[in-house]
């Protein structure tokens, strides 16, 4: 399978789970908007997340999947034993960190939101949801390597289309629920009781598709998988060493982060996240697709010695990313408010609410082309098992983060936290970018330096449009009610678009033709995992 192919096969899964995180994003605002219990529910989902990236994808899955291909590249049994003493080894490890941080909760959160505590009430529905929501990190951990084997064996549907059973149950809990139970804080439960059964769903779905796949495999007992890890086990843990103290320096980040927002003032914790749910959207959709397509293929071309082949990859993924992102930078930033104000505004979602969640989204906005960036150029580490730099570049971002956001909340609130975040986003960038070129291990071709001019001058003209759109619009009579901002704001993005990907072509960025044959597998070759 083509890289191209990889991606939009990734993309196809995950923007159908964006379009219905749309929808429950939409029910979360009508239902709670910017409340308290919007608040504690945020804290309750992102408390899980921040243990996610060091058992899940974060850290372990960027280590296994190099390995287990390697497995591979020998056969498939050893593969399959491979695989499942890290699963057991994962099972037994996340449930007695699970039982341990469900008892230690209500700490935990008084440390973890420390603000809610002025607010009565509101740090006592923080843990209890928390507790609710806590052991999805297992479930969703245990997805997360099913999800590393079907992607090295060149499945990648149905991983990429598991965060859409999350929205699926999240949406289910919270129409099934709030019509028969009275409460302010009913919405809030209900959508932690979905996360929980989504993380059940998602790892009989990706269990039934391994089992398709032919790699179905089980669990070995406690005492082997802790105590008697095989070598390629060993290897694994050293291998996730670094990562460990990189992803416990993104959860100091993240912990930070919550931290801040909770001493900011009631309603930001709501604010940011819609916001973020907005500005993830790209990121789900293109930036991910690419650095799970990239790091199997990446992986393989390094262990078969085809450094060539590897830089050729890396472009390609790099220039798709640059072109994805920018368009959406310029969509997020120049239509923030219309696209709040139509998804969001009703029920409990204020048009106050629109206006604040707008100005954090634009300032999200400005560091999506280097989160998009950092996406395309990290599998290579990974890829060729270097998982040191890729630490070392997380504690510069989370020291630099800590510092930009204590420096402006007090003058910014929580606008100046999102500001942080974007600054230091593209001082990652940089850092990866910079030691790929200064090890030689990467440089652009020649095909790369031809599309990004016409990449920039596509992003100019439909900045352009898009300005000339908004003036013009204020000049035709408008009918009140969503049918007419639903629409205006259909107009603006499709005008938007269509300018973009036309530019493209006439700029001879891509022709139709050229799109068409990265689709096809490669003449002679085979298709990759």
């Amino acid at each position: 399978m083509s890289l191209l192919k990889s991606i939009a096969t990734v993309s196809g899964g995950t923007a159908i789970s964006r379009v219905v995180g749309f929808i429950r994003d939409i029910l979360i605002a009508r239902f709670l908007g910017a409340s308290m219990a919007a608040d504690a529910f945020f804290v309750a989902l992102r408390f899980p997340n921040l243990f996610r990236s060091l058992f899940a994808e974060g850290t372990l899955n960027v280590a296994f999947v190099p390995l287990f291909t390697g497995e591979l590249h020998k056969s498939k049994k050893d593969a399959l034993n491979f695989a499942k003493a890290v699963f057991s080894f994962l099972f037994y490890v996340l449930l007695i960190f699970v039982v341990v941080m469900e008892l230690l909760m209500p700490a935990l959160m008084f440390l973890f939101a420390p603000g809610f505590d002025k607010i009565p009430g509101k740090l006592e529905l923080t843990t209890t949801l928390s507790r609710i929501t806590f052991p999805f990190l297992l479930f969703v951990s245990l997805v997360s390597l099913l999800a590393g084997v079907l992607n090295s064996v060149g499945k990648f549907w149905a991983a990429a289309f598991t965060p859409t059973i999350l929205n699926l149950c999240m949406i289910g809990a919270l129409l099934g629920a709030v019509p028969f139970m009275t409460g302010e804080t009913t919405p809030a439960y209900a959508l932690a009781w979905g996360v929980t059964g989504a993380g059940v769903v998602e790892l009989l779905f990706l269990g039934w598709h391994i089992k398709k796949a032919g790699y179905l495999f089980g669990l070995i007992s406690p005492i082997k998988a802790l105590f008697h890890m095989t070598k390629e086990v060993k290897t694994l843990l050293k291998r996730m060493a670094p990562g460990v103290l990189g992803s416990g320096v993104y959860q100091i980040n993240l912990f930070l982060d919550t931290l801040f927002v909770s001493l900011v003032g009631a309603g930001a914790m709501s604010w940011l996240n819609y916001a973020q749910h907005l500005f993830q959207l790209p990121i789900g959709i293109i930036g991910v697709a690419i650095g799970t397509a990239l790091l199997p293929v990446l992986s393989h071309h390094i262990k078969s010695g085809e450094r060539e082949q590897a830089n050729t990859q890396l472009n390609r993924g790099l220039e798709l990313s640059i072109a994805m992102s920018g368009a959406s930078m310029i969509g997020l930033i120049l239509l923030a408010e219309p696209i709040i104000r139509t998804l969001f505004e009703h029920g409990m979602f204020t048009a106050a609410d629109t206006t604040h969640t707008a100005r954090a989204l634009i300032v999200f906005a400005i560091g999506l082309p280097a989160y998009m960036m950092t996406k395309a150029l990290s599998p290579f580490f990974y890829a060729r098992g270097d998982t040191s730099t890729p630490v070392k570049i997380a504690i510069v971002g989370v020291v630099l983060n800590a510092i930009l956001a204590l420096s402006l909340m007090p003058f910014l609130g929580y606008v100046g936290i999102a500001l942080a975040t974007g600054l230091t986003t593209w001082v990652n960038a940089a850092q990866y970018w910079f030691r790929l070129r200064h090890n030689k291990e990467f440089s652009l071709d020649n095909l790369f330096k031809y599309r990004f001019i016409r990449i920039i001058i596509s992003c100019i003209v439909m900045a352009g449009l898009l300005m000339v759109g908004r003036w013009g619009l204020q000049f035709i009579p408008s009918v009140d009610g969503k049918i007419w901002q639903i629409l205006t704001l259909a107009v603006l993005v499709c005008a938007g678009g269509a300018s973009f990907f036309i530019t493209l072509l006439t700029t001879k960025a891509f022709s139709v033709k050229q799109m068409i044959s990265l689709l096809k597998r490669p003449r002679g070759g085979k298709a990759h995992a």
